[in-house]
């Protein structure tokens, strides 16, 4: 049953009011969901910080929001690549010298369906160490500077979490025995939106401030799958790109927007479309599987990501 929440419509930019004097920053922001949701949020004259690993890609990114927003418009760029630590936490740092105050940062960079087994830099299968770490280490860097705009931390999932072995294989994460690109990048998801759970629950523990809140952009027409996906599956998704159940990267930037700027959404939950599928229609409140916030597979998670980075949170 589609949620109602936001009416019959769902959620829609139309809620939005004038974003000046906050600032949100974007993984993955030069294309997609991530460029999209930039327009969205500079349209309502917000300052926006781009996180991209491509220096040309972000370079013809903000010609094309200046064209649209003028010259003064506030958004700039600030390379990271989440595959690669070193860099993430170079970014942060220089986030928290640039950046007085992060009202949201939404964590929307992500690689999917890699079609053979490659590492990060640090060692880690590329889809877990790009989506999960990358994002960990940013989080725990920036969490201060989100705390004391009373901010927001938004992890943007997918669908995809459902399509593997719905837990975390601890045994083996780099999927030396068995890998195949959709398990992988299914965990992967999976892990990002455990994080955010156990990061829910640590908040509520400390009495900090900060809101954590899941969602995805439902099956949307992005460049995800043409970046690193398999022949295969760019031919698939893109026969399914011409079908109703794909929808434009501008609709599939909404629920990152709303979980970025609406009062009072509930947290323990995945927002995205809630008509067929959960693929498109209307942004509210879908369906979320237990097995996403299994306690003790979380805290493990948490506690050997810690370990994987060499990154301690203090919260």
């Amino acid at each position: 049953m589609a949620d109602t929440q936001f009416g019959p419509m769902g959620w829609t930019p139309e809620r939005l009011g004038q974003l000046v004097g906050k600032t949100f920053l974007i993984t993955g922001a030069n294309a997609g969901t991530g460029f999209q949701a930039a327009r969205i949020l500079l349209s309502k004259g917000a300052r926006v910080v781009m996180l991209n690993r491509s220096a040309e890609k972000s370079s013809a990114a903000l010609d094309l929001l200046r064209d649209e927003f003028g010259e003064d418009a506030e958004v700039s760029f600030v390379r990271m690549d989440l595959a690669d630590l070193d860099s993430v936490r170079s970014a942060a740092a220089k986030l928290r010298e640039t950046v007085r105050r992060i009202d949201a940062l939404i964590c929307n960079a992500a690689i999917a369906q890699v079609p053979s087994q490659t590492f990060t830099k640090h060692g880690h299968e590329s889809q877990l160490g790009t989506n999960h770490y990358g994002h960990f280490v940013l989080c725990g860097m920036l969490f201060d500077r989100i705390e004391a705009a009373s901010g927001r931390i938004v992890i943007v999932a997918s669908l995809g979490y459902k399509m593997g072995i719905r837990t975390i294989q601890f045994e083996d994460m780099n999927w030396d025995r068995n890998y195949s690109a959709n398990p992988a990048y299914s965990q992967s998801k999976l892990a990002q939106m455990m994080f955010a759970y156990e990061l829910q629950d640590r908040i509520r523990a400390a009495r900090k401030t900060v809101e954590v809140y899941v969602c995805h952009p439902g099956s949307s027409a992005t460049s995800l799958i043409k970046t690193s996906g398999s022949r295969l599956s760019r031919f698939v998704f893109g026969l399914m790109s011409l079908s109703p159940m794909v929808q434009s990267a501008q609709k599939g930037a909404y629920p990152e927007v709303m979980c970025a700027t609406e009062v009072g959404p509930e947290q323990r939950a995945l927002f995205g479309p809630t008509g067929r599928m959960e693929w498109v229609g209307p942004v509210g409140k879908g369906t979320l599987e237990p097995y996403a916030y299994d306690k003790a597979v979380m805290t493990k998670l948490w506690d050997l990501s810690e370990a994987e980075t060499k990154f301690r949170w203090h919260i």
